[in-house]
């Protein structure tokens, strides 16, 4: 089946190289320019080419250097409008054809978030970027916006702010100047890239603004580079915070699954309203500032964005059904490396942390319940941004771990891993290709044995079931979880003294744990009925929650104080929630990712539904446009 997301004819003729020429307008706030692609004809009789598009000003297009009839049509509220373009001749497969189209992006552009200068780390330049996962690349340029193709791209970008894109940059040297040695903010530079490695299209991205460059140490015999881009205010806080462990990560997942094949693998911190924690786009991981927590203890979202690099990037899904193949590989490989570059216990801990995080997902879809699924079948123009959620993760992960202990444990499973990898690589595949492998691999590879504890697997309640639990009950090492537990137990058994100065906890309660454990420690004590609101005061005042610096732990414990929404402490709490996920608590920073800012919102709605309303309103521009949407759905706006 085609993909249910896009209205281009990429079963009929599909892109192989694009070619763009963008120049980036702060002050309108447009990227003006035209993209050049080479097209090859799938079939025989091909005589038109359809892209996606959405709120794009096309101006003009050619066709083999001659200006050629073009329509949009069907305007859809998700997919945009097709670009149909006729062609001179009726091609037969395996023919090329070259299409120019100039345009330029307009104000409802879904992928890109223009920044104030105020926005900003330093205040002095504005910012932007784009988020193009997972069909919004259809309003950045017009392409065939589904994962089932994928190209090679160039890139020339004039800019008077220095330009980052998900390639690698052929000049000005990321290593020279900043901004080739011209004056930022005042001269026009032409920034050249190229990816020669094909990425479906809603990898390709743009960042522009005031950062630096900064390179991690080479590593011995490796031939790609890492580093990190910043501005300038924030740049010796992440270079600390990743300098450290982003090669070693690197590193390490190449002796289990392979080289790494895209040449450079820089991160780049993103101002706060960038709706996710990473996005793996190549050559340049976009990352939030939240992951700067001067501790090293959310560097794991590091390890996932470059885990992409095999899983997602190189083998990508055919279309938003299949999105778990992405996610699920990538989380399983990220708790992986943490075994395997620390212990069993340490993966552990973190699929504690994430089967909380998939009984939130599958709760907030009890209504509807086909969002629970691995596999959902989407409807023909549904967004699949309205299922996005930690389920594919969480789900797909567990799939995977469930699937090495019944092989029987990683000494068995890490070759069929390899073997995946060199398979696939560089394709996009359905989920019954990857179970098909599967099957293959190991009837090759320990022959009816194998295949029967495969047979032992309830495929169809992996992939279609629905509910609030997984179709087996899942066991992880609880090493570092136990003291975390025992904590929250022992507050849970205290709601039975109603004279708080007779409660025996101190504040150095949670000083010898690290971060994550603080986190299990909160998310158990969310798994009992709410505290009296004493005792969550009480709580407050010793552990010092409610103005921790750590985004994870100030989320945990608003979903903490907050769900009893007639109680003291929800009412007390729900103000100051609403003033930090906006910045207004004295930070001037936004919790743009949605990780943080879309539980909190629902939380203070059933608290006051009014004060989250106004809170929202009051800030939505700046939020992405991405996260805005889903705010708006989250607060019964649209």
């Amino acid at each position: 089946m085609p993909d249910p997301t896009s209205q281009s004819n990429y079963t009929q003729i599909a892109t192989s190289h694009l070619s763009l020429e963008w120049n980036v307008n702060y002050s309108r706030r447009f990227i003006a320019g035209s993209a050049t692609h080479t097209l090859i004809a799938r079939q025989d009789g091909v005589n038109e080419v359809v892209f996606d598009t959405a709120h794009l000003d096309i101006e003009s297009v050619q066709v083999e250097g001659e200006h050629a009839k073009y329509a949009l049509k069907g305007e859809h509220e998700v997919m945009g409008s097709a670009l149909h373009i006729d062609l001179p001749k009726t091609l037969v497969s395996g023919s090329s054809i070259s299409i120019h189209i100039s345009y330029k992006t307009t104000k409802d552009c879904t992928a890109l978030q223009w920044l104030e200068k105020e926005q900003t780390q330093g205040q002095i330049f504005p910012f932007l970027f784009s988020q193009c996962q997972p069909i919004y690349a259809r309003s950045l340029a017009p392409v065939q916006d589904t994962p089932s193709v994928k190209l090679t791209y160039s890139a020339k970008v004039t800019s008077v702010l220095p330009v980052l894109l998900s390639a690698k940059r052929v000049s000005p040297p990321s290593d020279g100047p900043a901004h080739g040695g011209k004056v930022i903010g005042v001269d026009e530079v032409t920034y050249v890239y190229d990816q020669p490695v094909p990425i479906p299209s809603y990898l390709i991205a743009i960042a522009a603004g005031n950062v630096r460059y900064r390179p991690f140490p080479v590593v011995d015999g490796k031939d790609w580079t890492s580093g990190v881009w910043a501005e300038p205010e924030l740049m010796t806080a992440a270079y600390w915070e990743f300098s450290e462990d982003t090669t070693k990560f690197l590193a390490a997942e190449e002796k289990i699954v392979g080289s790494y094949r895209f040449g450079v693998y820089d991160l780049l911190v993103l101002p706060p309203s960038f709706p996710y924690g990473g996005m793996e786009n190549p050559c340049l991981s976009f990352v939030a500032p939240t992951l700067l927590a001067g501790d090293r203890s959310l560097v794991d979202v590091v390890i996932h964005e470059l885990t992409h690099s095999y899983f997602g990037n190189g083998i990508t899904h055919v279309d938003a059904t299949h999105f778990w193949l992405n996610e699920g590989w990538t989380t399983y490989m990220e708790r992986l490396l943490q075994r395997l570059l620390h212990s069993e216990a340490h993966r552990g801990l973190s699929c504690i942390i994430g089967a909380r995080s998939l009984d939130e997902a599958l709760e907030q879809f009890i209504d509807i319940p086909r969002y629970q699924r691995l596999i959902i079948d989407f409807a023909y123009g549904e967004n699949p941004d309205f299922a996005y959620s930690r389920v594919p993760y969480e789900k797909g992960s567990n799939l995977i771990l469930h699937i090495e202990r019944v092989i029987g444990g990683l000494d068995v499973f890490l070759p069929y891993v390899r073997d995946y990898v060199d398979t696939f690589m560089g394709q996009s595949i359905t989920t019954e290709q990857w179970k098909s492998h599967l099957y293959t691999y190991y009837r090759n590879h320990g022959g009816d044995e194998k295949i029967q504890a495969l047979d032992s697997i309830d495929w169809n309640a992996w992939f279609y079931g629905e509910g609030l639990a997984l179709p087996v009950k899942m066991e992880y090492d609880m090493t570092l979880a136990k003291e975390a537990n025992q904590l929250a137990e022992r507050w849970d058994a205290s709601r039975a003294i109603s004279d708080i100065t007779k409660l025996e906890f101190q504040s150095s309660d949670i000083d010898v744990m690290d971060a994550k454990q603080k986190v299990v420690f909160l998310e158990r004590l969310q798994t009992f009925s709410c505290l009296p609101s004493a005792h969550l005061f009480h709580l407050d005042e010793l552990y010092k929650l409610s103005s921790t610096l750590s985004a994870e732990l100030r989320l945990r414990f608003y979903q903490l104080v907050l769900p009893d929404s007639t109680s003291a402490a929800a009412k007390h709490f729900a103000p100051q929630a609403a003033l930090w996920v906006v910045g207004n608590d004295g930070t001037g920073v936004i919790k743009g990712r949605m990780k943080f800012c879309r539980p909190v919102f629902r939380a203070i709605y059933k608290v006051d539904a009014q004060l989250a309303i106004s809170t929202f309103k009051k800030s939505e521009e700046m939020f992405h446009p991405i996260a805005k949407k889903l705010i708006e759905k989250d607060l019964d706006l649209a």
